[in-house]
């Protein structure tokens, strides 16, 4: 399959504000222009502006089928793994074994003299070999090969990255590394053969505890989201003698945060280990940690680091006294809370007829407790439903911080 030709990617760029569905509509209009064709080529400039700006504003890009668009790395994502590379020694060449649309692959050879890019849909490396050099990528070479069989015939590489199709043959989602393709626990020992780092990309949803039972040369662990989104989960690999699993540092970092919030890093043991002390009630301001801290699970240490007890052993919302800055997540004034009686949410909720509603290890769903508070969507008013470390029910009225 080649890429479209000249007629249909100049009409794809004159049309590139308008609505592809539309356009669809009007295919007899234009009878020279490969109409699916250029629908695909405007459709992946819309989503490209929203997660790589590089990439939409820079002429002549060429865009694969939608479901590749969706399922690539942000440029916000892509450039936090070149600052952890570059952080962690970086090196002269790089091999993407698995290099999809590109983005991550791009990103990552800015800090490399050599780049390999290897892609086993042919389409996707045409696009590779004429977006590359668009974008001053022109140093990377493309390989239309399968990733696994490349990696064990390729030479030394300092830095691999891998990342590995996360739905199983039944379009399912998976939990586990070995049920990805390839499975990187497979090929642990060849990788680090082939490179002294690995860097793995993995979907959010694969638990952290099978995943370094399964990589046991892990050497740090990165959640990263954005924009309070988890998005991926980042293994590094390094040869030596392994790490204990609950020894390897985890950081938890959002790309997207609007506080300067530096990466909160933990172990598994630390976590265990940390002391937490339980609110008898809300205090003056709440926090809510951000999605990558959920998903790694760090519910005492960022209690214990940032000096906070928490409402409930298993609501992770926190409180204090005095507001804390930098705390990793979302920060509240709260104004009021109350437990459920109709007199209590009267009182509390007067003059609010719109708020953000969350819930917290509360049992009812937010669309169930909106319908009983008769409330609207949005304005400046959060609510959050939860339970107390006294076992009570509290819907807690907050603000945010100036």
């Amino acid at each position: 399959m080649s890429l479209p030709d000249e007629a249909t990617l100049r009409f794809a760029d004159e049309h590139r504000a308008d609505d592809p569905h539309a356009l669809a509509l009007q295919a007899a209009r234009y009878p020279q222009v490969d109409m699916p064709a250029a629908i695909t080529q405007i459709a992946g400039r819309h989503v490209a502006r929203l997660k790589a700006s590089t990439w939409a504003n820079t002429p002549g890009i060429v865009y694969p089928a939608r479901l590749s668009m969706e399922q690539c790395s942000s440029e916000a994502t892509a450039q936090y793994k070149r600052a952890l590379v570059e952080q962690l020694g970086g090196g002269r060449r790089l091999a993407d074994l698995t290099g999809g649309f590109g983005i991550d692959c791009a990103c990552l050879a800015g800090a490399f003299a050599q780049a390999v890019y290897v892609e086993r849909q042919e389409t996707l490396c045409e696009m590779a070999h004429h977006n590359f050099p668009l974008l001053g990528r022109a140093h990377i070479e493309v390989v239309h090969a399968d990733g696994t069989d490349y990696l064990e015939r390729m030479d030394e590489a300092d830095w691999i990255f891998v990342d590995p199709a996360r739905r199983d043959s039944h379009g399912g989602k998976t939990v586990a590394i070995s049920q990805c393709e390839p499975d990187v626990s497979r090929l642990e020992s060849l990788l680090l053969q082939k490179a002294p780092h690995v860097l793995i990309k993995l979907s959010p949803m694969l638990d952290l505890t099978l995943a370094l039972n399964d990589m046991p040369h892990t050497r740090e662990v990165h959640i990263v989201s954005a924009g309070n989104e988890c998005k991926e989960l980042l293994l590094v690999l390094g040869r030596g003698e392994p790490l204990p699993p609950d020894e390897v540092p985890v950081h938890c970092v959002d790309v997207e945060s609007r506080h300067d919030c530096a990466p909160f890093v933990f172990t598994r043991r630390s976590e265990r280990e940390a002391p937490c002390t339980y609110a008898a009630t809300p205090l003056s301001y709440l926090y809510e940690p951000n999605a990558a801290l959920l998903k790694a699970g760090a519910f005492r240490s960022v209690a214990h680091i940032y000096n906070m007890e928490k409402l409930h052993p298993s609501s992770h919302l926190y409180t204090s006294d005095k507001l804390i800055p930098g705390f990793p997540g979302r920060r509240f004034r709260i104004e009021a809370y109350c437990g459920f009686s109709k007199k209590e949410l009267k009182q509390c909720l007067a003059g609010t007829p719109k708020a953000n509603l969350s819930i917290r290890n509360f049992p009812s769903s937010v669309a169930e407790l909106r319908k009983r508070l008769h409330l609207a969507e949005g304005g400046d008013t959060f609510l959050f439903a939860t339970t107390l470390a006294n076992g009570k029910k509290a819907l807690i009225k907050a603000s945010l911080p100036d």
